[in-house]
C-alpha cells in the first residue's frame, strides 16, 4: 500500500501547521514581532489593485481583513499540502526547496514593509526551520545501497530488521523508514508523531497567543485619566437625534464606529514608549512624549470623518466627540516653512497619508486625538493619539497611532495610496444617506416619514430635499448641530398613496448654497458622488 495523497496532505498540514505555531510563540517571546501570515497578509493589502480593495470592502465591509487572514492562511496550508506531497512521493529535495520558498515570500514580505527589523524577521525564521524540522522527521525516506544482494534490501523494503547470518558488513542497510511506492514501515509511528506534533504545534499556538497578551494596552488604557478640558465643544442641540425609527444616532458608540485601515492586527502602542517626531521643512525639530500632549490645553469637538471607500449611501461614515490638542497650536512650536504644502504623517506601522498643511493651519479645529466620546481613544481607533481633520477624507487626514510628522511639498513625496491610483488631495463631498425607509423595503399607504443623514464637512448642511418618482423637490425639516464639522439629521413627510414602486431621492445643499452634484462617480480616485436612490413598494 502505497503512502497516499492522504498521508501526504496530512504531512503537509502537520508541518505548516508546526511552523505557524512556532510563529506564534516566537511573537509572544519577541516584542515588536509579527505574525508570519500577518507580514504576508500585509504584503497583499500592498499589492493588491484598487478596484480588488475597493471590491473586498464592498463585500465584506469591516470583515475585509477577516475575510484577508483567513484566506492567506488558507493559501499557506495549500502550499504545505503540496509539499507534503512531494515529501509522500519521495521528492524531498523538492519539498524541501518548497518550503524553504514559502518562507522567502515571508521575509520578502516582511523586508519590503517599512522599517523591517530581525524581530519581524524572527517569526518567519523560527517557523520556517520547524516546518522543515517537521518535514525532514516525518518524510519517508530513501533507501540507498551499493549491495546486490536482494534478499538484504528487500529486508530492508520490507522494514523487517537483516538477517543475523547475514554479512555485518551489510548491517548498515537496513532502513526501518517508507521506500516510496512500496509503504510507510510503521503507519502507527507516522500517526502517533503526527499527532504528536499537532499537540504540540496547538500548545505552542496557545501559549503564544496568551504571552501576546502581555502587549495589551486594554489594562492601561482602562487606568488611563483624561486630563481637563480647556475649551469645550458647543453644546449638542436638544433636536440633533430625530426621533425617527430606523435613523442612525447623532453621536456613533465606540464600537459602532466605522473602521477601515490597513493593519491586520491593531497595534499595541503604549502611552510610555510613544513618541511624535516633527520634522521636515522647519525651523526646529520637536519630540513630543504623551505627557508632553496631555500638558497642552485640551479642545472637545464633534467631527464627522469619512473614508473616501464609501460608496453613494454607504456606512463608513460616523460622527464622535473628539478631545485632544488643536496641530495649529503645536505647529507653531517648529515654526514650520510657508513653502511646505504637504504634511506627511507615518502611522507606527509605516503606514503615510499627505495632508493639505493650509488644511491644518487655516482654523479649522484639526487635531491630535487622545480621546473619543468621553473615554481614551480605543485601540482600533488610533490609541495613544491619531489625527481628526474636519473637512478631509480619512487616507489624507485621520493617521492612526501617528508617531511622525514631515512638513514637505506635494511634489516631493507620495504618501501610501497615491502611487496606488488614489489623488493626492480629496477634501470630503457633501453627501446624502437615505436611512430609512431601506432600498425595496415594503411600507404601507400613508404617511411615510423618509429620513436619513447629510455632511458637507466645514460648510455645513443648509438644506437637504427629497423628491419621488422625479417629481417636485421637498424640502426635509432638519436637526441641529454643534458645529458645519458635523453630519445634519433630516426628515421629510411623503404621502405614499398611490401602491406600486416607487422611487426616491435625495440631495443635500451646503453652507455655501452649493447644490449637491447629481452626476455619479465611482469612490476613485477622490470619493464616490451622485444623489442617493432607493426604491420601495407601497402595498
Amino acid at each position: 500500500m502505497g503512502l497516499g495523497a492522504l498521508s501526504g496532505a496530512v504531512l503537509g498540514v502537520v508541518a505548516t501547521g508546526a511552523g505557524l505555531a512556532a510563529g506564534e510563540l516566537t511573537v509572544g517571546i519577541v516584542s515588536g514581532s509579527s505574525s508570519p501570515v500577518i507580514a504576508v497578509g500585509n504584503k497583499v493589502i500592498d499589492l493588491v489593485p484598487i478596484g480588488m480593495k475597493n471590491w473586498a470592502i464592498e463585500t465584506f465591509g469591516t470583515n475585509d481583513k477577516t475575510v484577508l487572514v483567513v484566506t492567506t492562511l488558507a493559501l499557506v496550508f495549500v502550499a504545505g499540502v503540496v509539499v507534503g506531497g512531494l515529501a509522500a512521493a519521495g521528492r524531498l529535495a523538492a519539498a524541501v526547496g518548497g518550503t524553504v520558498g514559502v518562507g522567502l515570500l515571508g521575509v520578502g514580505a516582511v523586508l519590503s514593509r517599512p522599517d523591517p527589523s530581525l524581530a519581524r524577521l524572527a517569526p518567519i525564521l523560527v517557523g520556517t526551520a520547524v516546518s522543515l524540522a517537521v518535514l525532514l522527521w516525518l518524510a519517508p525516506r530513501r533507501v540507498r545501497s551499493s549491495s546486490t544482494e536482494p534478499g538484504l534490501v528487500g529486508q530492508a523494503v520490507a522494514g523487517v530488521a537483516p538477517d543475523a547470518s547475514l554479512e555485518p558488513a551489510s548491517a548498515h542497510l537496513y532502513v526501518p523508514m517508507v521506500v516510496p511506492g512500496t509503504g510507510i514501515a510503521d503507519r502507527r509511528t507516522f500517526v502517533l508523531r503526527s499527532v504528536g506534533v499537532a499537540s504540540l504545534a496547538a500548545i505552542a499556538a496557545g501559549t503564544g497567543r496568551l504571552v501576546q497578551g502581555r502587549y495589551s494596552v486594554a489594562d492601561e488604557r482602562a487606568a488611563l485619566s483624561l486630563p481637563r478640558v480647556a475649551t469645550r465643544p458647543l453644546a449638542l442641540p436638544p433636536n440633533a437625534d430625530l426621533d425617527v425609527p430606523g435613523l442612525s444616532p447623532f453621536v456613533i458608540p465606540n464600537d459602532d464606529f466605522y473602521r477601515i485601515d490597513t493593519v491586520l492586527t491593531v497595534p499595541q502602542v503604549s502611552t510610555a514608549d510613544w513618541r511624535l517626531r516633527i520634522h521636515g521643512m522647519v525651523d526646529q525639530e520637536l519630540e513630543l512624549t504623551f505627557d508632553d500632549l496631555l500638558a497642552m490645553d485640551q479642545i472637545e469637538r464633534y467631527v464627522t470623518l469619512s473614508c473616501v471607500s464609501n460608496p453613494t449611501g454607504g456606512p463608513y461614515v460616523g460622527n464622535a466627540l473628539w478631545q485632544g490638542v488643536r496641530l495649529d497650536s503645536i505647529f507653531a512650536q517648529v515654526g514650520y516653512h510657508p513653502e511646505s504644502t504637504q504634511l506627511v504623517s507615518r502611522s507606527v506601522d509605516g503606514w503615510t497619508c499627505g495632508t493639505p498643511v493650509s488644511s491644518l493651519t487655516d482654523g479649522r479645529d484639526a487635531m491630535l486625538a487622545v480621546a473619543m466620546n468621553g473615554e481614551p481613544l480605543p485601540p482600533e481607533h488610533g490609541y495613544p493619539v491619531r489625527m481628526v481633520v474636519p473637512g478631509e477624507y480619512g487616507y489624507v487626514s485621520a493617521t492612526k497611532w501617528v508617531v511622525d510628522m514631515e512638513f514637505t511639498t506635494w511634489e516631493a513625496y507620495d504618501a501610501y495610496w497615491v502611487p496606488r491610483g488614489w489623488s493626492q488631495q480629496a477634501p470630503m463631498k457633501a453627501m446624502t444617506r437615505i436611512e430609512t425607509p431601506r432600498d425595496r423595503d415594503d411600507v404601507a399607504p400613508g404617511t411615510v416619514e423618509i429620513a436619513g443623514t447629510a455632511w458637507a464637512v466645514h460648510t455645513g448642511v443648509s438644506a437637504v430635499e427629497v423628491r419621488v418618482d422625479g417629481g417636485e423637490w421637498m424640502r426635509a425639516r432638519l436637526g441641529g448641530v454643534p458645529s458645519e464639522d458635523t453630519w445634519r439629521k433630516w426628515v421629510v413627510e411623503w404621502d405614499a398613496a398611490e401602491s406600486g414602486r416607487h422611487r426616491i431621492e435625495a440631495r443635500c445643499i451646503d453652507g455655501d448654497g452649493e447644490v449637491q452634484t447629481d452626476v455619479r462617480a465611482d469612490v476613485a480616485p477622490d470619493g464616490a458622488s451622485g444623489y442617493h436612490v432607493i426604491d420601495v413598494d407601497v402595498a
